[in-house]
């Protein structure tokens, strides 16, 4: 069982933070980096189901929205921010964040190597920055979790950041695809 207290601490265990922060700040500006001087290939990765790369994006993206959801509330529930008894809400929470996170990368797949990263557009700009947060965001929490030492408090922040990051990322791309064409499949 965890402890669902948070324990507000700073000191040594705030500095092992620091490897995880660094290693997913180099994981954030590779991809932008990447993202910049990778010639877009147009190529469109194709996920059986969609018509086209476009709506393929949108739906799965929507999909890791979605569990986003379901990370924010077992999150809650789990550091005791809702009383409720759930003793499988541990799994429902790593399970929920394995499917969205293999949910996006068919999305950051095409959006790096077949379009690449785009600054000429406030909305491109936005979903660009927020794609390489996203991915090295989660890269410090997931080297956090495998840490001991590390503070509790550290936990809801990352999750939190990840979270704002992936819904930045549906606002950017799925609800501007379905406002615009619709809720094509």
């Amino acid at each position: 069982m965890y402890d669902t207290e948070v324990t507000r601490q700073s000191g040594p265990g705030a500095i092992l933070l620091l490897l995880p922060l660094g290693v997913g700040a180099l994981v954030a500006v590779a991809l932008g980096r990447y993202g910049t001087l990778h010639q877009p290939t147009g190529f469109a990765v194709g996920v059986a189901g969609f018509s086209g790369a476009l709506p393929m994006k949108a739906w799965l993206t929507t999909g890791a929205f979605l569990l986003a959801g379901v990370q924010l509330f077992s999150s809650l529930v789990m550091w005791g921010r809702i009383r409720l008894d759930l003793p499988w809400v541990y799994g429902l929470h790593r399970w929920s964040g394995r499917l969205a996170f293999l949910l996006t990368l068919p999305v950051a797949f095409h959006c790096l190597y077949a379009l690449g990263a785009r600054y000429d557009d406030t909305r491109v700009l936005v979903h660009s920055l927020a794609g390489c947060f996203f991915y090295g965001i989660f890269t410090t929490k997931m080297l956090a979790l495998s840490r001991r030492g590390i503070p509790p408090w550290a936990f809801p922040i990352l999750g939190g950041l990840a979270f704002t990051a992936l819904v930045a990322l549906w606002v950017t791309s799925s609800l501007w695809f379905f406002t615009t064409a619709g809720l094509t499949w």
